[in-house]
C-alpha cells in the first residue's frame, strides 16, 4: 500500500483542511475507533422509534410533504430503499471522481459524529468503497442545497445499495457489479438510513471545498505573476510599503504587500528606473495590488473557515440526541453557510481576474507599458505578438463576471411549497470549478506577457525569486520572437499556474491561514 493509498484517521468536529486536500489527492478515510460507541448508541434509539406508535419524522413517516403518511415497520426497507431510488434524478455531466470521493469522506465525518442514527454498518460499506475504488458516478446537477443535495447524494447511496452506476478503474459500470469487485456485498438500510445519507450538505461543501483551495493556491500565482507585471513595466514599488498597509490595517493585504516587496526585492530593473522616471503614478491595476489581492486572500480565508466547520457538521435530519434520546427535526440540511461561502470564493476569482487581465492589457499597450514594443512582438506589424491573447484573457474575465452573480439570493420553492426557501449551494459550488479552470488561463496569460517584458528590458534583469520564475517558464515555453502558433503555450503556462510549479508561488502569504501547506 503506497502512502497515496493509506487511510486518514478522522475524528468528527476535528477534520483539518489538510485531511481534506489528502482526500481530494486520492487518500481514503476511516473513523477514528473511539466514535463507534456513540454512532452504535444513535443508531439503537432509531430503532426502537421506528416500532413506536408516536410518529417520528423520517423513521416510521413518509418524507417531505408525505411527513404525515404513518409507515408500518414491516415496509421500513422498503421505504429506504424507495427513497434512494426515486431520488436519483440527477442530469448533466458526470461529477469529478476526487469530488466524489471528498463527498463520501464527508459523509462519514457528519455520520461519525453518532447524531444521524445510522448503523456502524452503512459507514463501514463507505469506508470500505473509498477504500477500494469504487467511485458512485454522480451527475452533477439536480440539488438546489434544500433538504441536503438530495439526488447528488442519492446517486453515491444507490451503489452502496447495489443500484445506480459507478467508475471502477476509468469504467462505468452498475453498482452491484462495482460492490461485487471490490469484494462487498450491498447494503440493506434500516430506519432512517437511506434519509441520513441522502439529507445534508456534502456533495455543495465538497465542491466548494475544492474551488477555495484552488482559489488559495491561484491566489498566491497571482501575486507571483503581478509582481512579474510590475517589473516589466518599470512600476514603482512604493505602494507596496509596510507603513501604507499598516495604516489601513487589512490581513490580506498586509500580506500581499509584504509579498510582492519579497518578490521584487533586488531587482535591478527596479533600480534602473529610480531616477529619472517623470510617471506620478502607476495604474490600479499594479499600484492597488495589495488593496485587491489582500481583500480577496480574506474573502477566501473567511469562506475556508465557514467550509471547515460545515465540513465536520452534521446536516441530515431529524437529529438523534443520544444524551436524552431524544429524536429531533430541525433544519442543519439547509446549505446556506456553503452558499454564502461559495458566492464569496466566485467573486474573489474573478476580481483576482479582473485585475490580472488589466495589467495583460496594460503591458501590451504601447501608451502604457513604458517603452516596450507593441503587443511585446520583437517585429511589429508583420508580428501580432500577444494581442489575441489579451483578447482570450479579457474573454475569460467576462466569463467569469457573469459566473460571479450570487447564487444564494436565488431562491426557487420545490417539493409543494414545503421547501418553501432554498439555498441554491449546489451550482453555486460547482461554478467555482469552471471560473478557477478560467481564471489559471487568465494568470498564465500574464505569465507569459510578463516575462516576456522582462525579457525585453535586458541587459537589466528582475529580482532572484522571478528570474527563477521565468527560467521555469522558459523550460516549458520559449520567448516569443516571429509569431507562432500559441494555443500550447497558453496551456503550458496554465499547467504552471495551476500546479503551483513556479518556484515562487510557495511562498506562504497569510501566515495563520486555515489552508495546509501546499509546496
Amino acid at each position: 500500500m503506497t502512502e497515496r493509498d493509506t487511510a486518514i484517521v478522522v475524528k468528527p468536529g476535528a477534520v483539518s483542511f489538510d485531511d481534506l486536500a489528502r482526500v481530494l489527492a486520492g487518500h481514503s478515510v476511516v473513523l477514528d475507533p473511539s466514535f463507534w460507541p456513540r454512532v452504535e448508541a444513535a443508531a439503537e434509539i432509531v430503532a426502537k422509534a421506528a416500532h413506536a406508535a408516536v410518529p417520528i419524522y423520517g423513521i416510521n413517516t413518509g418524507f417531505g410533504k408525505l411527513a404525515s403518511k404513518r409507515i408500518p415497520p414491516d415496509q421500513t426497507a422498503l421505504l429506504q430503499r424507495n427513497l434512494i431510488v426515486s431520488h436519483c434524478c440527477g442530469v448533466g455531466p458526470a461529477t469529478p471522481e476526487p469530488v466524489v470521493r471528498l463527498m463520501m469522506a464527508l459523509k462519514i465525518i457528519s455520520l461519525g459524529r453518532g447524531a444521524s442514527g445510522v448503523r456502524r454498518a452503512v459507514i463501514e460499506q463507505l469506508q470500505g468503497m473509498l477504500a477500494r475504488g469504487v467511485c458512485p458516478l454522480v451527475p452533477q446537477q439536480g440539488s438546489v442545497g434544500a433538504s441536503g443535495d438530495l439526488a447528488p447524494l442519492a446517486h453515491m447511496t444507490a451503489v452502496m445499495i447495489g443500484e445506480g452506476q459507478a467508475i471502477v478503474d476509468g469504467k462505468i459500470v452498475s453498482g452491484d457489479e462495482a460492490l461485487a469487485a471490490a469484494g462487498l456485498a450491498p447494503l440493506t438500510l434500516g430506519p432512517k438510513e437511506g434519509l441520513a445519507l441522502i439529507n445534508g450538505t456534502q456533495f455543495s461543501t465538497a465542491y466548494a471545498i475544492s474551488g477555495v483551495l484552488r482559489a488559495f493556491r491561484l491566489a498566491r500565482a497571482a501575486l507571483v505573476t503581478g509582481a512579474l507585471s510590475v517589473d516589466a513595466a518599470m512600476a514603482s514599488t512604493a505602494p507596496f510599503r509596510p507603513e501604507i498597509q499598516a495604516l489601513r490595517g487589512h490581513a490580506g493585504q498586509i500580506a500581499a504587500a509584504a509579498t510582492l516587496t519579497a518578490l521584487l526585492d533586488g531587482s535591478d530593473i527596479r533600480l534602473s528606473h529610480l531616477e529619472g522616471d517623470e510617471r506620478v503614478q502607476d495604474p490600479y491595476c499594479l499600484r492597488c495590488q495589495p488593496q485587491v489581492a489582500g481583500a480577496a486572500l480574506d474573502l477566501i480565508t473567511q469562506a475556508a473557515r465557514t467550509l471547515i466547520v460545515e465540513a465536520n457538521a452534521v446536516t441530515d435530519n431529524p437529529l438523534v440526541l443520544v444524551e436524552t434520546g431524544e429524536i429531533v427535526s430541525g433544519g442543519n440540511f439547509h446549505a446556506e453557510p456553503v452558499a454564502f461561502a461559495a458566492d464569496a470564493i466566485a467573486l474573489a476569482l474573478s476580481e483576482i481576474g479582473a485585475i490580472s487581465e488589466r495589467r495583460i492589457a496594460t503591458l501590451v499597450d504601447p501608451a502604457l507599458n513604458f517603452g516596450l514594443p507593441p503587443f511585446l512582438t520583437p517585429d511589429p506589424g508583420v508580428n501580432s505578438g500577444f494581442m489575441i491573447a489579451e483578447v482570450t484573457a479579457a474573454a475569460l474575465y467576462a466569463e467569469n463576471k457573469q459566473r460571479a452573480a450570487a447564487c444564494s439570493i436565488d431562491s426557487t420553492p420545490t417539493s409543494a411549497n414545503q421547501e418553501d426557501h432554498v439555498s441554491m449551494a449546489a451550482h453555486a459550488a460547482r461554478r467555482l470549478s469552471d471560473m478557477a479552470d478560467n481564471l489559471a488561463a487568465i494568470l498564465g496569460i500574464e505569465l507569459l506577457v510578463a516575462a516576456q517584458g522582462i525579457t525585453l528590458r535586458a541587459p537589466h534583469a528582475t529580482s532572484a525569486p522571478l528570474v527563477a520564475v521565468v527560467a521555469a517558464l522558459r523550460e516549458q515555453v520559449p520567448a516569443l520572437g516571429a509569431d507562432r502558433y500559441m494555443a500550447g503555450d497558453l496551456a503550458r503556462a496554465a499547467a504552471l499556474i495551476e500546479t503551483g510549479a513556479l518556484p515562487a508561488a510557495t511562498i506562504s502569504v497569510l501566515p495563520s491561514d486555515p489552508f495546509p501547506r501546499l509546496d
